[in-house]
């Protein structure tokens, strides 16, 4: 099998803003120093915006040492995001080193990372933040893999990106920021017929009914738009991608929120907020797979 070759790192270009909401978007990423962002990644190098599944380990929380807690806690915390991470990967489908897979909304570039270490492919993420681009590619260096894995300064709306040259793609907490429809089928457009994509994202529960006070405020936090679950159904449906495995994982998602309450260090002051959306059923947390048709 051929693959088209990699586009080049564009990180000095200008980025293609849809709106001035996104430049508003892209400069609080350029800001951002969150320590629960940096001290995490700062572990292994492995940088994800993204929360994380799974059980955690309490007994990070016994520790007698104040400064080893913190440690334990900080590392419990990765583990558990990063598992979400390698959760998604593994939808990805059957790669090879040869495929090409490309992250949407990349941020500091762990995601990309991880599908490399996985499969050994070529992967492209792209984001409107330059401080986000030039991290990621550093990493990546450092890593010995920027052959292989590069970061790009680009609207995930509006890649320029090469037509049918992606074997999966992915969406980790991002599709928030974006219009459903746009998003898709620039996915579809990237993705060769059968190519895999992916999304783990919040979205608020129609049952429920409108989005609920706690969503509205997690939107202000992040300045975001939570989707309605229904919506990303029927966006795929409008532009090609059918879902093949749909995973509800809030309950997976509770103790990674319970245990970051915990650590005071990392705290943001929307761990409650959180906590209480996904109790009451107004916010949920999917796993979204679906096939390029």
């Amino acid at each position: 099998m051929t693959t088209a070759p990699v586009a080049a790192r564009s990180a000095t270009a200008p980025v293609p803003t849809q709106s001035t909401y996104q430049n508003r978007v892209a400069d609080y990423w350029n800001a951002e120093e969150n320590p629960v962002n940096l001290e995490l990644g700062q572990i292994d190098d492995l940088y994800h915006h993204h929360y994380g599944v799974g059980e955690a380990d309490w007994s990070v929380l016994d520790e007698a040492d104040p400064a080893l807690r913190r440690d334990r806690i900080t590392a419990e915390l990765h583990r558990l995001e990063h598992a979400q991470a390698e959760l998604l990967a593994a939808h990805l489908g059957p790669l090879t080193p040869a495929d090409r897979v490309f992250d949407a909304g990349c941020g500091r570039g762990g995601g990309s990372i991880t599908a490399n270490l996985r499969y050994g492919c070529h992967a492209d993420g792209v984001t409107i933040s330059a401080k986000q681009a030039d991290f990621a590619n550093e990493q990546a260096r450092r890593r010995d893999v920027a052959d292989k894995v590069r970061y790009h300064l680009r609207n995930m709306l509006d890649t320029g990106f090469e037509t049918g040259a992606y074997a999966a793609s992915w969406n980790n907490e991002s599709t928030m920021y974006v219009e459903l429809d746009l998003l898709f089928a620039e996915h579809a457009r990237l993705l060769r017929r059968g190519g895999r994509y992916v999304t783990i994202t919040g979205c608020y529960n129609d049952t429920y009914g409108r989005a609920s006070r706690e969503v509205s405020l997690i939107n202000a936090h992040y300045i975001c738009d939570i989707h309605p679950r229904s919506e990303y159904f029927r966006a795929m449906a409008r532009n090609r991608l059918v879902p093949v495995h749909v995973e509800d994982l809030t309950a997976a998602t509770i103790p990674y929120w319970e245990l970051r309450k915990q650590a005071d260090h990392l705290v943001t002051g929307v761990e409650d907020t959180f906590l209480d959306a996904y109790r009451n059923g107004s916010f949920q947390y999917l796993l979204i797979a679906a096939d390029r048709v």
